[in-house]
């Protein structure tokens, strides 16, 4: 779909539905076009993608694997693992799935993704709604199958579930992290959603230590079966203070994962937003992401380059939407950038524009 033709599927179309069925609505067109016979080679012509295996850009290595592009998708997008060779056809550098949960849940109740269009943002306070690790594991066996599955990059972003109690959470995270490793280009640990209860609590040393140790143990089991490794990182959330920040990057380095995505959705409102004030207090509770998180996203990014030796890896991900965006944040250090809310706005189109841009 051209950049000209996506505004207005946008503006008569999607914005009409409710943000979570247009959501669903596109993954379910995505996934069926790539299911056709000679469907991604359609959707690598439409978006001006290059065939796997014909790309001669040069291939930065990070994490283990060589990424064509720096840019990739942020979880969120395809929580199920049910379509991340479409997307990676779309001109995504990588795909990160999830987040992903021990256990099958529902998420919180309906509506609970709200755009601010004139902010071309999203509040979204989805809940880790999955279908469970056995079955997440499944579809991205599928995936995996093909020749091109195997070469993909395909993160696995891994959750808390709601059930579970917050001194269960290293066990629970452990489950998931033993059924999808073997699938997993790499591990992301979620504990910055500000969608579960209790979930960013574990963002402190004390009680991230064994949820890192856990997932660690079993990317490491995992690895040694593959032979290869699987490497783990956390994602932390925007909102924590520069302190904690730096106490995340000391532990990330005792313990011996490979990095730190920066960073999740904001529970703040700022004052920037355009958005009618009385709508932002009638949606209610959710994480806030979109251009209004590039400020503090960087901040995060410089401030973790500082404390982090060069071999560890920082994913830089917060209101990015130009391939400008994506050259500063690599400039600033970043290993690898992740974008999701401005694929809303900008269309499937997105990810080949920044591609290219770069």
């Amino acid at each position: 779909m051209s950049s000209s033709i996506y505004p207005l599927v946008f503006r008569h179309l999607l914005r009409r539905l409710d943000a979570e069925q247009a959501h669903r609505l596109t993954m379910t067109a995505l996934h069926r076009a790539h299911s056709l016979p000679g469907g991604p080679a359609v959707l690598r012509a439409l978006f001006r993608t290059p065939a796997p295996g014909r790309d001669r850009r040069p291939a930065r290595t990070v994490l283990g694997a060589p990424h064509r592009s720096p840019f990739g998708l942020a979880a969120g997008f395809d929580k199920q693992g049910e379509a991340p060779l479409a997307l990676l056809d779309l001109g995504f550098g990588h795909v990160e799935i999830g987040t992903v949960t021990a256990k099958p849940q529902p998420g919180n109740p309906r509506p609970r993704s709200f755009r601010l269009i004139e902010d071309r943002a999203l509040i979204n306070r989805m809940g880790f709604n999955n279908p469970g690790a056995a079955a997440v594991a499944r579809n991205l066996a599928r995936a995996r199958a093909s020749e091109r599955g195997q070469r993909a990059v395909i993160g696995v972003n891994i959750g808390k579930s709601k059930v579970t109690a917050l001194e269960d959470a290293a066990e629970d995270y452990r489950f998931s992290a033993q059924l999808l490793a073997p699938y997993a280009s790499y591990l992301a640990i979620n504990v910055s959603s500000p969608n579960t209860p209790g979930l960013r609590d574990l963002q402190s040393a004390d009680s991230l230590r064994p949820i890192l140790e856990a997932v660690l143990e079993e990317a490491g089991k995992a690895g040694r079966d593959l032979g290869r490794e699987i490497p783990v990182l956390v994602k932390i959330a925007p909102d924590l203070h520069d302190a904690d920040i730096l106490d995340v990057a000391r532990l990330s380095q005792e313990v011996g994962i490979a990095g730190v995505i920066a960073t999740n959705t904001t529970i703040t409102r700022p004052e920037s937003l355009r958005e009618d004030r009385a709508r932002i207090e009638e949606i209610g509770a959710g994480g806030l992401s979109g251009p209004v998180l590039a400020e503090r996203s960087l901040a995060v990014l410089r401030l973790l380059r500082g404390a982090l030796p060069a071999e560890a890896v920082v994913i830089s991900c917060g209101g990015v939407v130009t391939a400008a965006d994506v050259r500063e944040r690599l400039d600033a250090g970043a290993d690898l950038v992740q974008g999701y809310t401005a694929l809303i706005y900008e269309g499937p189109g997105w990810p080949g524009r920044i591609a290219r841009g770069l």
